[in-house]
């Protein structure tokens, strides 16, 4: 339609190689995305918008509703958490109103087989900290070759630090490859796992693995951390693609995210564990991005980015 502006759907079918039903369809979802607009000229006629136009009018919905995403996933990891806190309590191994808390590693992982035997149709997981244990990647491989060979729908988040270990990477590889979906993201909530979304796993404390997990099957819970999977899938990237540098302002995602966990008070140590990186990893990605500012101090790094939109 740019470089034939008068085409009728007729034409465009043709030249497209669509029905004409097929090219109806498409006109109807460019004058959704703002693309099309009826001209002025012609009664009954749509007319293109200018390519700078319409793509700034679609990165601008885009930011718009990653920004509403973001804050959704907020309110959503407030909720989980505090439907989680109300059963931090119990006693250890006893259950109140479909809600145990599991005490020692044993004990979960006999409560995750026996979960995995009784799934038929989904398990949910995130998984942060970047590099996953090998124990804990060995464990898990049992029950997750019985889970996709079974035909399970399975879909895991791992933090983008999990890439550059090269055992956890080989397994989410692994998993892709018998049929599951894998996706990273710079910063997740705790792990969790959600099973035929009837019932979840948690940890009680996820600074603390000595505190336990909460295995429930309290609706409310379970719809909540639903729905916090959900929303950090959506503004997760796929395994085999990369994080592009935003046009816009040449900073990644994880630089980002890293600048706002300094500007939040947090040290590089804490900064660095809830993106799953090494201490050193941290003070490198931030000399780096100071020497990009040319700034001489953090507190000039930091009014500095904020000057360019990055916070």
């Amino acid at each position: 339609m740019l470089t034939r502006p008068t085409g009728t759907v007729a034409e465009l079918a043709q030249q497209t190689g669509l029905t004409e039903s097929q090219v109806r369809d498409c006109l109807d979802q460019l004058i959704d995305l703002g693309l099309l607009t009826p001209s002025r000229d012609t009664i009954g006629r749509l007319r293109p918008v200018s390519p700078e136009a319409g793509l700034e009018q679609l990165l601008r919905r885009q930011e718009e509703d990653l920004i509403r995403r973001r804050h959704a996933l907020d309110l959503s990891k407030a909720a989980a958490a505090r439907a989680v806190a109300e059963y931090a309590g119990l006693r250890p191994n006893t259950e109140t109103d479909g809600t145990e808390r599991l005490v020692g590693l044993d004990a979960i992982q006999s409560r995750l087989e026996a979960l995995t035997e009784e799934m038929t149709l989904e398990c949910l997981a995130i998984a942060p900290g970047g590099a996953q244990s090998q124990a804990s990647l060995d464990a898990s491989r049992i029950l997750d070759e019985k889970a996709l060979a079974g035909g399970i729908d399975m879909r895991v988040i791992y933090q983008d630090s999990a890439r550059n270990d090269l055992a956890t990477f080989t397994y989410a590889q692994w998993t892709t490859e018998n049929g599951g979906e894998v996706r990273t993201s710079p910063l997740l909530p705790p792990r969790l796992l959600v099973f035929d979304r009837t019932t979840a796993i948690v940890p009680i404390d996820p600074a603390n693995s000595r505190s336990g997990a909460l295995c429930t099957t309290a609706p409310g819970i379970v719809a909540s951390l639903v729905t916090l999977f959900e929303q950090t899938w959506d503004t997760a990237v796929p395994l085999g693609a990369t994080r592009a540098r935003a046009p816009q302002d040449g900073i990644t995602q994880n630089e980002r995210e890293l600048l706002k966990l300094l500007a939040s008070g947090l040290t590089d140590e804490a900064a660095g564990k809830r993106l799953g990186v090494s201490l050193r990893t941290v003070r490198r990605q931030m000399s780096a991005l100071m020497e990009r500012l040319d700034a001489t101090s953090r507190f000039e790094a930091g009014l500095k980015a904020s000057q360019r939109g990055w916070l």
